[in-house]
């Protein structure tokens, strides 16, 4: 499985923005799709994830204001963020679970999203 993330920039606060995860490969062995993040100095956390059911989940931090959605004719999970904060500012990956797996074992490449004040 591979995965490409694209969609990240620069937006002052109070803005949007919109993560892409385009899959290919085995897509048919994920049961679940996240966006990860990691700012400086910080842990990475898992922002948003929706499963092949279509159930999602957030982090409390991020509840209201981002929305993760799937496009499955096209493979690609979005991120769609609404009323950034500066302390979203952070490298955004998105990742894959396959069915067998508890971890996220397919990572894509990292998405940089800054948020100024």
């Amino acid at each position: 499985v591979q995965l490409q993330a694209f969609g990240g920039g620069l937006v002052q606060a109070g803005g949007s923005l919109r993560l892409s995860c385009a899959a290919s490969g085995s897509t048919f062995s994920i049961n679940a799709i996240g966006w990860y993040r990691q700012a400086p100095g910080k842990q990475r956390e898992l922002v948003a994830a929706i499963s092949s059911g279509g159930s999602t989940n957030y982090v409390d931090s991020v509840k209201g204001r981002f929305t993760i959605s799937r496009d499955s004719a096209k493979n690609t999970v979005y991120l769609h963020m609404n009323s950034l904060k500066p302390e979203d500012t952070a490298v955004y990956y998105c990742a894959a679970r396959s069915t067998w797996k508890v971890e996220y074992n397919y990572w894509g490449q990292g998405t940089q999203v800054t948020v100024s004040s």
